[in-house]
């Protein structure tokens, strides 16, 4: 995908570091600006053509992506690149109570989509070459690439206008450095951290019947369960984020089909009836919060910014946005790295990045436990939920667009 080399070109606008998901789509939306682009990738583009993981995108998302021919279509039934979400059962095992949360009410095609991260990062990255080929001299990208940001001399005199990066004996310097790759560092000043002692565990499961393009949010004493459908339309795959706790994760990896089954059957309940399950992963959930996303001519998006609990799928979505607003607020910039620019970015996008973290923080704890009394209050919730439509707008509105409508 490397269309230029460096030879006569040192200087930018704005350097991205990270052509994932949310560095493609800033990439992609500063195409045509006044602003000369470079996107760095320590990868080859088509190392991620082949992942299978399933992202859980919101309506929102293909808002802001199909216009630029970033969205993968679905075929139709048993594609399973990019399936639809239309309705989303919310219930708690061992309580009474439940919300249904239906596309109809919102006069969206769906709530969501479930698409494959190889799907969705082929298709940004197709994309990427149409911007490139006609914006030759503005929008660039080199992959297997390495930069290494330069710190600022303590005993120098910092220049104003610019930062540098080292790209390996090449000097770079840039307005605007964008990082759109990594995440938060625990116990680094700046950055809020906070464990759950859970880890989540992935795979995919098969449905005795058509998930009939339902996702389920089951949330039990250790934790969420989600189920999302990954096989296209009237399909009868789902992905299963299963939350156990972090003692007990190694235990769960150990055990066969039939035990992993039993365990997640009596987690959902009568719901749903299982099949049969395939390999598993896991990795640790916490919340980290980079506060504030920005130093001198520096900036973080992303995940890079916030990693969230995966309940609700609120994580990637909001990275998205970021990207979705940093686009509006640097198009007519004169100069993007500077603090009248970034200052209102940052400030734009506090509602939603704390709006996000305190709702699925707030979700994970007010669920995550087995007390009577509590179980009947969240049943109350639940069903109050459901009952009244404006509550119920509120959090299905949220999951769809964040804490405003988009952008």
């Amino acid at each position: 995908m490397t269309e230029h080399t460096l030879d006569q070109i040192d200087a930018y606008d704005v350097v991205i570091l990270g052509a994932g998901p949310v560095g493609s789509t800033l990439a992609l939306l500063l195409a045509g600006t006044r602003h000369r682009v470079l996107l760095l990738e320590q990868r080859s583009l088509d190392a991620g053509r082949q992942d299978p993981r399933a992202l859980a995108l919101s309506e929102g998302a293909r808002q802001l992506l199909q216009p630029k021919n970033a969205w993968p279509q679905s075929t139709g039934q048993g594609d399973g690149r990019c399936t639809p979400i239309e309705t989303i059962h919310i219930s708690q095992n061992g309580g009474f109570g439940r919300t249904l949360i239906d596309r109809k009410d919102y006069r969206v095609p769906a709530l969501g989509y479930v698409v494959r991260y190889g799907a969705l990062i082929g298709c940004l990255h197709d994309a990427l070459r149409q911007a490139m080929a006609r914006h030759p001299e503005q929008l660039l990208c080199l992959e297997n690439t390495r930069a290494d940001v330069a710190e600022q001399n303590a005993g120098a005199t910092p220049d104003p206008f610019f930062r540098t990066l080292q790209l390996g004996d090449r000097t770079i310097r840039t307005r605007l450095i964008v990082h759109a790759e990594g995440t938060p560092p625990d116990n680094s000043a700046g950055v809020i951290a906070r464990g759950y002692d859970q880890h989540a565990l992935i795979f995919e499961a098969g449905l005795s019947q058509s998930h009939q393009q339902r996702a389920w949010e089951r949330f039990t004493p250790h934790g969420p369960l989600a189920l999302l459908p990954v096989d296209g339309l009237n399909g009868t795959r789902v992905s299963v984020v299963y939350t156990v706790p972090e003692a007990q994760v190694e235990a769960m990896l150990q055990l066969d089909d039939a035990a992993i089954l039993a365990r997640i059957q009596a987690a959902i309940g009568p719901h749903a009836h299982f099949t049969d399950v395939g390999p598993r992963a896991s990795f640790p959930l916490k919340l980290r919060l980079r506060q504030p996303a920005q130093d001198a001519r520096e900036l973080w998006i992303g995940n890079a910014a916030q990693t969230l609990h995966p309940v609700s799928g609120q994580g990637f979505n909001l990275g998205l946005r970021d990207a979705a607003l940093l686009a509006q607020h640097l198009r007519h910039a004169l100069d993007p790295g500077s603090v009248h620019t970034l200052n209102p970015y940052v400030r734009s996008r506090q509602l939603d990045r704390y709006g996000a973290a305190a709702f699925t923080d707030g979700i994970v704890r007010a669920f995550s436990t087995s007390m009577p009394l509590l179980n009947a209050v969240r049943g109350i919730g639940l069903s109050t939920l459901d009952l009244i439509s404006p509550l119920r707008h509120f959090v299905a509105r949220r999951m769809i667009w964040g804490a405003r409508a988009w952008p």
